[in-house]
């Protein structure tokens, strides 16, 4: 196994339990809009891309900026709504990442959330020590299942792609990590370890906490000594 200097965390559902809720919050975004939305299928297709993606695929067109910026404001703050009031992280996340920090492992953040919604989260989840870089999906990035968010973040904490390990819970974010050449784990709060599978998954976990029982840390320790 190639030296790890970098853990590289997706946010929503990968660092804290939010994607039934942003769910959620495109149900009560299509109620209010009188839209037939299959929400499902519209999170399938959406998870992980940027807003403006994520705004051309709700309307099945080229959206304008305005427009995109619009939709956006209206479902984000509903999510943040909702969430805000059971906030949760994914289950054991903050002790593991203080836990990798305290090895010197570098830690960032890659996801296609926006500002408001990384301020959001941040603010509750209360991580210490803070991530070293943060790259957010309305800084001019592709989404996902493109690497630029994952390679951004690699490149302004100074780590080799192929040194850094990418936590992510949705295919999108997965095959990204492969295109950038990194390493992943499959975080299973969403999707199964079958649909996150894929030659560059060293492992396929349920939460955190489980993780942390199956003594990955050391394990990469072991593999850099």
């Amino acid at each position: 196994m190639a030296r790890t200097d970098a853990l590289i965390f997706d946010m929503d559902g990968t660092m804290v339990d939010s994607m039934p809720w942003h769910a959620k919050a495109w149900i009560e975004f299509a109620r209010r809009r009188g839209l037939a939305l299959d929400v499902p299928d519209l999170m399938r297709r959406t998870t992980g891309r940027n807003a403006f993606e994520c705004a051309c695929e709700l309307m099945e067109r080229e959206v304008s900026v305005a427009e995109s910026d619009a939709i956006t404001h209206e479902k984000e703050s509903i999510y943040r709504e909702l969430f805000g009031a059971v906030f949760a992280e994914v289950a054991g996340f903050n002790a593991f990442a203080r836990a990798a920090a305290a090895r010197g492992l570098k830690i960032a953040v890659g996801t296609a959330g926006d500002r408001h919604n990384v301020a959001f989260v941040m603010e509750r989840l209360r991580m210490d020590p803070l991530p070293l870089a943060i790259v957010g999906g309305d800084e001019g990035f592709t989404g996902k299942p493109t690497p630029a968010i994952f390679l951004e973040a690699a490149r302004r904490i100074g780590v080799a792609p192929a040194h850094c390990i990418v936590f992510e819970d949705a295919p999108f974010g997965i095959e990204a990590a492969r295109r950038a050449g990194m390493r992943a784990v499959a975080v299973c709060t969403t999707h199964s370890a079958a649909e996150l599978a894929g030659p560059h998954v060293i492992a396929a976990v349920r939460d955190y906490e489980e993780l942390a029982l199956s003594n990955f840390l050391e394990t990469l320790d072991a593999a850099t000594a």
